[in-house]
């Protein structure tokens, strides 16, 4: 099995799914001059265990977590785990009337089979606007399904900081990619992967873009009104195995995500900017989309490296896969792209406004988070 399956020779020079972005980004593995974290923020959602990890690592490195606690997880069993295990930590459980902005990329799905369930994107705006506030420069979001993470590089990333606006670490685990890409996978197509949020260094002093509250945020946090931000990628993480065809929702979930930043970032490798995407360019990429998908389903069949039931499982991902796109429409990805503009200049001008040289406290209270711990291990 070729790219065929992912690009059609009569279509090469129309919009199309590219398998790799890695032109995009600077890969650096030669030895870097390190620099210190101010902290590792963890936007945390399960089970206090799971936090372990990222609190251990943080000692190795010497620096605070700031845990953002939400469903199965929360601030008093974070600090209970950081008391035991020596580490400094800021750990607050997560609610929806937190004091962020409205955004219009919000609102526009705020409503119908678009709206998001999940608070990922806020919780790390929230690591973004408490950085600002507490004073810390170079921050590292790391998710609490990453492991096999060494201090070093963690301390070559934020030293990395001083040339690139963003700095991932390389994954070494399970692929981090969306439900079509990992059904091209599935029928041998060689799908790459791209620098995610799960591991990833900023320079908060710095950032003026947000991620906003849909599928593949992180991509979008990397874009500025210029195109995409200076990236660079080193070291290595291992992300935690999970089974992308479980359900169908995950794949109806993340459809306009990936819809857009496919497209967006197709469009970057070609040499293009993201104001090139007009309506035609959109009604040409969802056809492609439309066909690659098409194309991934008549293949399943014939795979031997897949058991009847995976088989099944990929053809019903695939097929709400087609159901949620048909209401992906032209219109509302350029509507889209123009209200993540727009937001840009309304996360930009909050994150001005915000007061600075806060105590913890009195940063997480002026966000509305009431329910938080803070701990110095002595």
């Amino acid at each position: 099995m070729t790219a065929r399956l992912a690009r059609r020779p009569e279509i090469a020079a129309k919009p199309r799914h590219h398998l790799s972005h890695a032109s995009l980004l600077h890969y650096v593995d030669r030895p870097v001059k390190p620099a210190d974290l101010d902290a590792i923020i963890v936007p945390t959602a399960r089970p206090t265990v799971y936090l372990s990890y990222a609190l251990r690592l943080a000692k190795e490195v010497g620096c605070p977590v700031l845990a953002l606690c939400s469903f199965r997880a929360n601030a008093d069993e974070a600090y209970r785990a950081a008391r035991r295990l020596g580490v400094q930590l800021i750990a607050t459980d997560v609610h929806g009337g937190v004091a962020l902005p409205e955004l219009s990329t919000s609102a526009l799905l705020a409503s119908g089979r678009f709206r998001r369930r999940g608070d990922l994107s806020m919780k790390r705006n929230l690591g973004l606007a408490l950085s600002k506030m507490l004073g810390w420069d170079r921050v590292a979001f790391l998710d609490d399904d990453i492991s096999s993470v060494l201090p070093d590089d963690m301390r070559a990333a934020a030293g990395l900081l001083d040339r690139f606006s963003v700095v991932g670490l390389r994954n070494a685990g399970f692929p981090d990619n969306s439900v079509v890409c990992h059904a091209l996978r599935a029928v041998g197509v060689k799908q790459g992967m791209f620098v995610g949020g799960g591991a990833m260094a900023v320079r908060a002093s710095r950032t003026t873009t947000f991620f906003p509250d849909i599928y593949n945020e992180d991509w979008f946090f990397l874009l500025s009104e210029d195109g995409l931000s200076r990236v660079a990628v080193t070291g290595r993480m291992v992300q935690e195995a999970y089974e992308p065809f479980r359900t169908t929702a995950r794949a109806r979930e993340e459809e306009l995500g990936d819809c857009l930043a496919e497209g967006i970032y197709a469009l970057l490798d070609d040499g293009g900017k993201v104001d090139d995407a007009n309506h035609d360019f959109w009604a040409a990429f969802l056809e492609d989309r439309r066909a690659m998908v098409d194309r991934i389903i008549a293949a399943l069949p014939g795979r031997a490296n897949l058991t009847g039931e995976e088989k099944r499982r990929i053809a019903e991902a695939m097929k709400a896969s087609h159901g949620r796109r048909l209401f992906v429409t032209p219109d509302l990805c350029v509507s889209y792209l123009r209200a993540l503009e727009a937001d840009r200049t309304i996360w930009r001008d909050h994150v001005d406004r915000l007061p600075t040289d806060l105590k913890p406290r009195s940063a997480l209270q002026h966000l509305g988070l009431t329910s938080s711990h803070v701990h110095r291990p002595r």
